[in-house]
């Protein structure tokens, strides 16, 4: 039986992260696969991203990543820009955008926002066709095969559904959850000797008042959006304060 931790949207909340790596390694999981956003929202990028260079055995591109890498130059991306270090901007621009791998005889893609793009939203209700879409290849993006199964994040909340046979499972956030207050992460079994695999979500409790103080001790921009989100699960959109 083959087993993988999968997680996203961490969103450099370095208190979620360590409870879901403690949780994991409490299951005997082996593997840890981080579908992107590994920083951005929250106050400790430079933790976030080494706990993920040393643990994570597959890392791929989220949105946040890109734009703090430089795609664009928000207020909420320069700020974790200035925290970390010339090779850590480097290793989140050159992550892979998706993963395409093979399990009991089905492609299995792995991807942070959808099939077509890192700014490209996939949602529960979007339309059959589009969810269909999901699974085509899409070369310039370096997905080749015809998906089976379409495992991703961005949206910040779990998600099981059948595509017309078709898994499509998002995993949920574990720094930045907007259908809970309260971190998730997916495993996945494969079973290796033919095509069965079964797929569950986790939640659990961390100490989300360490992470609201590391917050309210720095200077990151959106503190008052970030506590609310963690409190509440809503989400708070952020725009630039001109003039403040």
């Amino acid at each position: 039986m083959t087993r993988i931790a999968v997680l996203a949207d961490l969103h450099a909340n370095l208190a979620a992260t360590l409870a879901v790596h403690a949780d994991v390694q409490r299951r005997g999981i082996g593997e840890i696969w981080v579908l992107g956003d590994l920083v951005g929202k929250g106050p400790r990028p430079r933790e976030v991203l080494d706990w993920t260079r040393e643990h994570a055995a597959r890392v791929i591109q989220g949105n946040w990543d890109a734009r703090v890498a430089g795609a664009t130059h928000r207020p909420q991306d320069l700020w974790p820009r200035a925290r970390l270090t010339p090779g850590q901007l480097q290793y989140l621009a050159e992550l892979p955008y998706g993963i395409e791998e093979e399990f009991g005889g089905s492609w299995w893609r792995f991807v942070h926002a959808s099939s077509r793009g890192l700014f490209h939203r996939l949602y529960p209700h979007s339309s059959l066709s589009e969810q269909l879409d999901a699974f085509l290849p899409n070369p310039a993006l370096g997905l080749h095969e015809h998906a089976d199964a379409l495992v991703y994040a961005d949206t910040h909340e779990a998600l099981l559904l059948d595509v017309e046979g078709r898994p499509l499972i998002n995993c949920g956030s574990v720094g930045n959850p907007l259908d809970s207050t309260l971190p998730s992460y997916l495993i996945l079994e494969f079973s290796d000797t033919g095509p069965g695999y079964s797929a569950s979500f986790v939640r659990l409790t961390y100490d989300r008042d360490e992470e609201i103080a590391a917050a309210e001790a720095s200077d990151m921009p959106f503190i008052r959006e970030y506590v609310t989100e963690l409190l509440t699960g809503a989400y708070q959109k952020r725009r630039a304060r001109l003039g403040e």
